[in-house]
């Protein structure tokens, strides 16, 4: 087995060469000089040679020691600069940054911060996938899930990056149908569109202190928001939506608001890993995300 510790020694005796001085060399390296001395006293003891002469003014080396200081020096300052430059990578991240996040909130949301950051960290590439699944980010190898909702994988880390701000919506056509409700539990009576695997869900809205939960239903559940958006604006009923993805459809007269006085809560946006050591691109990614998220 290897002894490290020998090598550790070799560093130390580096030192104590350059500067001639156990005290010297002991202050560089944050050791005391009894702590130095006994540590190059075991390097001779394994080695079996003699290092140094010992003056009143100062420390010389001896000739064994002359030939092995010229070999170990580069190496010394050759493993030191090694790992200088693993800390400086680590500061100036660098690599493939791997993604995974829902379509509409890639494409709507991620997508426009992007160019800043690769503008801003050109040693990064890409890899996304844009899937509503939730993928296994450790076997999968994925660094970062944006996600919304609460994450309730206690293997998993999250950071919350933003808030998605919601409301609901619906067509002209429709609402000449259908009238407009005046209060949430009369969505019961209209046709929903769902996001979800089924035709039914439960919505919950609010107003001050008041909050009512109604179970809805509709003739289409889809996994897909903008699906959705697109259907609420052909009329077939009313769709909770992000306000940043009807904001079009609502300045074209396509969808209008209803339950105006009610609020849907606010989804948070989620920055998932699987380690609580992320790599540095991951990390400058979600502080990236975080910084300007809440800003679109």
């Amino acid at each position: 087995m290897k002894d490290l510790s020998a090598l550790q020694n070799v560093a130390l005796f580096v030192e104590v060469a350059r500067t001639r001085s156990f005290s010297r060399a002991a202050e560089n390296l944050g050791l005391s000089t009894a702590t130095l001395s006994r540590r190059i006293r075991a390097l001779e003891r394994e080695s079996g040679i003699s290092l140094f002469t010992r003056t009143t003014r100062r420390v010389e080396l001896t000739e064994a020691a002359r030939r092995y200081f010229e070999r170990c020096e580069r190496l010394v300052d050759e493993a030191f600069s090694a790992q200088e430059a693993l800390f400086e990578e680590a500061k100036r991240p660098q690599g493939t940054l791997r993604l995974s996040m829902p379509v509409d909130l890639g494409v709507h949301y991620i997508a426009p911060l992007l160019p800043e950051f690769a503008r801003r960290y050109p040693g990064i590439d890409f890899e996304i996938d844009l899937s509503p699944q939730h993928r296994d980010l450790a076997s999968e190898q994925i660094d970062i899930a944006i996600r919304l909702g609460v994450v309730k994988d206690q293997n998993l880390v999250s950071r919350r990056i933003g808030w998605i701000e919601q409301g609901l919506f619906a067509s002209p056509t429709y609402l000449q149908r259908q009238p407009a409700p005046s209060h949430p539990e009369q969505l019961s009576d209209h046709d929903c569109i769902i996001i979800g695997a089924q035709a039914q869900a439960v919505w919950r809205l609010q107003r001050a202190n008041e909050t009512v939960e109604v179970a809805v239903k509709g003739r289409f559940a889809v996994n897909n928001v903008s699906l959705m958006r697109v259907l609420a604006e052909r009329g077939f009923g009313v769709a909770s939506l992000a306000t940043v993805l009807a904001r079009d459809a609502l300045a074209e007269a396509r969808l209008i608001p209803i339950l105006t006085d009610w609020t849907v809560p606010r989804l948070p946006v989620q920055a998932v890993t699987s380690s609580r050591l992320p790599t540095a691109c991951a990390k400058a990614f979600i502080s990236y995300l975080a910084e300007r998220f809440t800003s679109i």
